[in-house]
């Protein structure tokens, strides 16, 4: 029997190794642009909080979103909306077929490829999905990054929105790469021009 995706998540966090000393910089303040930062309407939803990072020590890469949409949160599932092409995107990527997999059976092909996940945004207030509806964001703590995977060598972002991040990853270290948001609302480029670009992920 597989484990429920929400002890999933739990159970990937607590295999992090204990923090220790960096050699490499601190990760320095971490800021989105103003236009997240406006003041709550009385039509957003109630505060909204992210998932657990699906982490391991020998994780390598990182992708990172914004904040899971309405789907997602329902569904206690990263990337849960059927529209959303981020387990299609990464599966091309990896030469698999994950299309009889279930939700834990995904995490565990992704940390087999030493690749982990995360999103930019610790909670907020939002109504619907869109990132441009986002109000009153918390952002995630991301300095014990580097105790807790040691071997974290590139950290990828999953749309513009957690990209306006990079330039922050990049001073503390890591190689950064922006890549085109597998959302349903970015519908300008087709599955093949993001496959392109999401190739360069590894």
């Amino acid at each position: 029997m597989h484990k429920s995706a929400k002890n999933f998540h739990t159970e990937t966090v607590a295999s992090s190794v204990p923090p220790k000393q960096s050699e490499n910089a601190a990760i320095p303040p971490l800021n989105l642009t103003m236009t997240l930062m406006a003041a709550p309407s009385k039509h957003i939803a109630p505060s909204l909080a992210c998932f657990p990072p699906v982490v391991a020590p020998d994780t390598r890469v990182l992708i990172l979103g914004s904040f899971p949409g309405e789907a997602s949160l329902v569904a206690q599932q990263y990337y849960a909306h059927p529209r959303n092409q981020f387990w299609r995107l990464l599966a091309a990527v990896l030469d698999e077929d994950w299309s009889g997999l279930d939700y834990p059976q995904r995490l565990q092909r992704l940390m087999a490829h030493r690749i982990g996940l995360w999103d930019v945004i610790a909670a907020c207030e939002r109504s619907g999905s869109l990132d441009a509806a986002i109000r009153q964001p918390q952002f995630n703590d991301f300095a014990p990054l580097h105790a807790r995977c040691p071997q974290l060598q590139r950290v990828c972002f999953n749309g513009q929105t957690s990209g306006k991040f990079a330039p922050s990853f990049a001073a503390a270290g890591f190689e950064t790469l922006v890549l085109p948001s597998s959302s349903p609302a970015n519908a300008q480029l087709s599955f093949e021009q993001k496959l392109e670009r999401w190739r360069k992920l590894l």
